[in-house]
């Protein structure tokens, strides 16, 4: 006679087995993607306005503007903070995906360079101490703007623009004619005005017919609007830094939903000039060459240059300015609409992100890029970030990217060969990295 016996697994050893099974595969899946590589541009934390601002809004508004404790341009305390802010929340989530390691980092692990203006060099500083507090990492930059093709090209002769070509695109932005595109405004240049003027006075800013302008390095601007959107910028740089809500826009803005419809100077600036395709591409060529550089090293992809080679490091971070970023944006074609704010701002210590993942089976590498910043109220408030307070998130895709556990993976070289054939090779020059 057969005897069958039947082994009966004990209920709390069956439900072991499936957690330890259930934590296996999300390991497995966790471990799949492996992040290699990392270039980040993020722009300068809040500043005042520049000496050159203030005297243009109080010149083209006939009153005085609020008085900030931090010199004008520069880098504030809140700003300071806030950036630390965002760099401990970028930190963790680094350590958490092994591109560092706890502790200190080497020279061989990171390399950070900014613009030479005292704002970008303390954000950087500020970024530093969020990831690494302690540590004392070093920063670089170049003594003088002028001497700074990286960000600063236009002051170098660098991309210079065709006076004619600009023209006739910003006109093609603005529907053809610069009458159109202020009636097209005009709602929002009325609320402006409601805010700025003072009953009874004299506000001739709003008087000003709007005209292109290029300086004497080449830039172009439409003076008019200029002043206007430096307006817009203010409201926010006021908002963000804390001060007292009746000094923000002179007492009309109580929350962000009362800022945005403000902001409609600045958009229009940005989609007149920076977002131009063929400015964009004189002025921002180098920086997307160097970034896709940077990328490109250790892998097959990488190629000889003649403009200077970033330090192959796992992280690379520039710290530009908003104008660096909208070249960029415009050229990878990527455009972003966060929560409670205006599409497309860059708001302060806001970055543009590329990473470098390798699928660990097949041997794929991917490119995930977004743009990542704190909302406006986290940074007015200084709010810790964490998993319930994260940075506001926005990523590229295009056609053969995936949704992955870690994000919009895009095939590297599909996504590198565009990069790279956006680029104006007759806008580069040397790029000096110093050790």
């Amino acid at each position: 006679m057969l005897y069958h016996t039947t082994l009966r697994t004990p209920r709390s050893l069956l439900i072991t087995m499936i957690i330890i099974s259930a934590f296996s595969t999300q390991a497995q899946a966790q471990d799949r993607y492996l992040l290699e590589k990392v270039v980040e541009v993020s722009r300068h934390g809040v500043r005042p306005p520049t000496e050159s601002n203030t005297i243009a809004l109080e010149s083209g508004t006939a009153r005085q503007w609020p008085q900030w404790v931090t010199r004008e341009g520069e880098l504030t305390g809140h700003g300071y903070a806030a950036t630390v802010l965002k760099g401990r929340y970028e930190g963790e989530y680094y350590r958490q995906q092994n591109l560092f390691a706890s502790g200190c980092p080497t020279e061989q692990q990171i390399y950070v360079l900014a613009s030479p203006l005292q704002r970008t060099r303390a954000t950087a500083q500020a970024y530093m101490d969020g990831m690494f507090p302690g540590c004392g990492v070093a920063t670089h930059a170049v003594e003088d703007e002028k001497q700074d093709p990286l960000f600063h090209g236009d002051k170098m002769g660098i991309g210079t623009l065709d006076p004619e070509r600009a023209k006739a695109e910003v006109l093609k932005a603005m529907g053809g004619d610069l009458d159109i595109a202020y009636q097209r405004l005009k709602p929002s240049i009325e609320l402006l005005k409601q805010v700025v003027c003072e009953a009874g006075k004299p506000c001739p800013v709003f008087d000003k017919p709007w005209a292109n302008k290029q300086d004497k390095e080449g830039s172009i601007s439409i003076s008019g609007l200029n002043t206007l959107a430096n307006m817009s910028e203010v409201f926010l740089l006021e908002y963000s830094e804390n001060l007292p809500l009746a000094q923000v826009a002179f007492g009309h803005v109580r929350n962000t939903q009362d800022l945005v419809p403000l902001m409609a100077p600045m958009t229009a600036k940005y989609d007149f000039t920076n977002d131009v395709p063929y400015i964009a591409q004189r002025g921002g060529s180098l920086f997307m060459q160097q970034i896709a550089q940077a990328l490109a090293q250790g892998t097959q992809e990488e190629q000889d240059t003649t403009q200077g080679e970033p330090p192959a490091v796992p992280y690379l971070l520039y710290v530009a300015h908003d104008t660096n970023i909208a070249y960029l944006r415009t050229l990878l074609q990527f455009h972003w609409q966060l929560p409670g704010d205006t599409a497309d701002n860059i708001p302060p210590a806001g970055s543009l992100v590329f990473e470098r993942w390798r699928d660990t089976t097949t041997q794929q590498r991917f490119l995930r890029i977004y743009f990542q910043t704190q909302s406006l109220d986290q940074i007015r408030s200084l709010t810790p970030l964490d998993d319930r307070q994260p940075l506001l998130k926005e990523e590229f895709t295009s056609q053969g990217c995936q949704q992955t556990e870690k994000g919009t993976l895009c095939p590297f070289d599909t996504a590198l060969k565009s990069m790279r054939e956006s680029i104006d090779s007759s806008a580069l020059a040397p790029v000096h990295y110093a050790l």
